[in-house]
């Protein structure tokens, strides 16, 4: 077939979704997964940060104040996706993906120089945009290179991997609050310049990772198409030391001539697939609630409730990340080998009953600042692969041609209702110094992940071993 013709024939998807595990896919984890370390670092940086914020070392915030500058980075983060997402549909994967980080890089930066509310809160914004784009261009990017009988342990791994940079944020908090070490007055500053160094860092490894073929079929470009997927069989033969599985007899159509805009992913997610934009909106906008409840603000639980010092608050959050990151690395593996439905739910379900569990015993009186952050490790050992399989549902079961968008759209309206308004809500119940008031807060995000369960049980997709154009037909292609 002629490159550019309008109707293009190919197996490039299924040659790419029969490939086996190799260095070559390690390297795509590695330098597109780096963005849920970074986001991860940014709101772990937040959350410790915020009783110095609050005090005459920081910027003089009130409480309302410190968790308020988490909802203008979420709501950075929904405008972020909406527009990179819509850009990453039309120009590509791979422009969209080293823009995103730069501009993240930068607004991370800005944010050490903060003089006030107002700038911080700006900054934060800005950041927060950065990242939000990285969700809808790095998602696309990742379903669209990794083999499909790996796509869901890759995905959760990859989401989990946010948990590093929580774990690394609570490291570097330690040392750079306590005072003994540097001011905390610049310490908080300096945290900030952590996440601008690794986003240096990585943008070297992205650009050895190449635009998705995918996409390339959809814009008429398949010479560039073939020329990618070849290199990328060269290499994983080569690491490998073996022949690559013979490809499937199959063969998809692609009509470059159609055109593809975002009215087609309001018309996808509206008419053609309602029921999969119910399941995708309930999963993530109960997970986002859950998470931004207690994470956003959890350094002022400690504070508040248990007498943690602000510099000690790290120490606690260090558990909590690993229990987060094991989850989504031990349970990851059975979305792919048991199925998504089952997994999804169980683990939603699961969640929410065991953050009953802890507020019951909060409001008994019977948990200390350890003893609670061990009951958040468990709690979130299952939220954390539920919550990353969010994600993967939403970049698995639309079309290719409104991948990015439609993540951009569920992840924007999922934080902005779960994410935005719960660190605002929680950071009034946490000022009323009540525990009964944070107790039903706690409660009300526990019933949100078990309805969030029960919907996957009854909507979701079966989307496991499966390639992407066979659970979503692409939009371009020819009947």
């Amino acid at each position: 077939m002629a490159a550019n013709a309008a109707h293009i024939s190919t197996d490039i998807p299924f040659r790419l979704d029969r490939l086996p595990w190799a260095k070559w896919h390690w390297v795509v984890v590695i330098g597109l997964g780096i963005t849920w370390i970074l986001d991860g670092l940014e709101v772990t940086i937040v959350g410790t940060i915020g009783p110095t914020l609050t005090s005459k070392n920081g910027l003089g915030l009130t409480p309302e104040q410190a968790t308020a500058a988490g909802s203008f980075y979420l709501v950075g983060a929904c405008v972020g996706a909406l527009v990179f997402g819509y850009l990453t549909d039309k120009l590509g994967r791979k422009k969209l993906f080293l823009v995103t980080l730069t501009w993240y890089l930068v607004s991370t930066l800005l944010t050490a120089f903060a003089w006030d509310f107002w700038s911080f809160a700006l900054f934060r914004m800005l950041a927060g945009a950065g990242i939000g784009g990285e969700y809808s261009a790095v998602n696309s990017a990742i379903d669209e290179l990794i083999p499909s009988a790996r796509r869901g342990v890759a995905d959760i791994a990859i989401n989990g991997s946010w948990w590093i940079g929580t774990l690394i944020g609570s490291l570097v908090s330690v040392p750079l609050l306590d005072g003994r070490f540097i001011p905390p007055s610049l310490g908080w500053r300096l945290a900030f310049g952590l996440g601008a160094f690794l986003a240096i860092a990585v943008l070297a490894i992205r650009r050895g990772i190449p635009e998705s073929p995918r996409w390339l079929l959809t814009h008429g470009r398949h010479d560039e198409a073939e020329k990618i997927v070849s290199e990328i069989e060269v290499e994983v033969r080569k690491e490998t030391g073996e022949e690559l599985p013979r490809a499937p007899h199959k063969q998809i159509t692609f009509d470059s001539s159609r055109k593809h805009g975002m009215l087609d992913t309001v018309v996808t997610m509206a008419k053609t697939y309602p029921q999969r934009t119910i399941l995708v909106m309930t999963l993530m906008i109960t997970q986002a609630f859950l998470y931004n409840a207690v994470f956003f603000t959890q350094g002022l639980t400690l504070t508040t409730f248990f007498k943690v010092a602000p510099g000690d608050v790290g120490f606690y959050i260090i558990p909590f990340a690993i229990g987060n990151f094991l989850g989504a690395l031990i349970l990851g593996h059975f979305f792919d080998i048991i199925g998504r439905k089952i997994m999804i739910s169980g683990c939603y379900i699961v969640s929410g009953l065991l953050l009953i569990l802890t507020t019951i015993l909060f409001l008994g009186g019977s948990l200390t600042a350890t003893s609670i952050a061990l009951c958040w490790s468990a709690m979130f050992f299952f939220a954390s692969a539920g919550a990353s399989a969010a994600y993967l549902t939403v970049s698995e079961i639309f079309p290719l041609e409104t991948r990015a968008a439609a993540i951009a759209v569920v992840y924007a309206v999922g934080t902005l209702v779960g994410g935005a308004l719960a660190p605002v809500v929680y950071g009034h119940l946490i000022a009323t110094k009540d525990p009964q008031m944070l107790a039903r807060g706690w409660i009300f995000g526990a019933v949100l992940m078990i309805v969030g369960g029960i919907v996957e049980i009854v909507l979701g997709v079966d989307a496991e071993r499966k390639s992407l154009e066979d659970i979503a037909a692409p939009l371009t292609q020819a009947a």
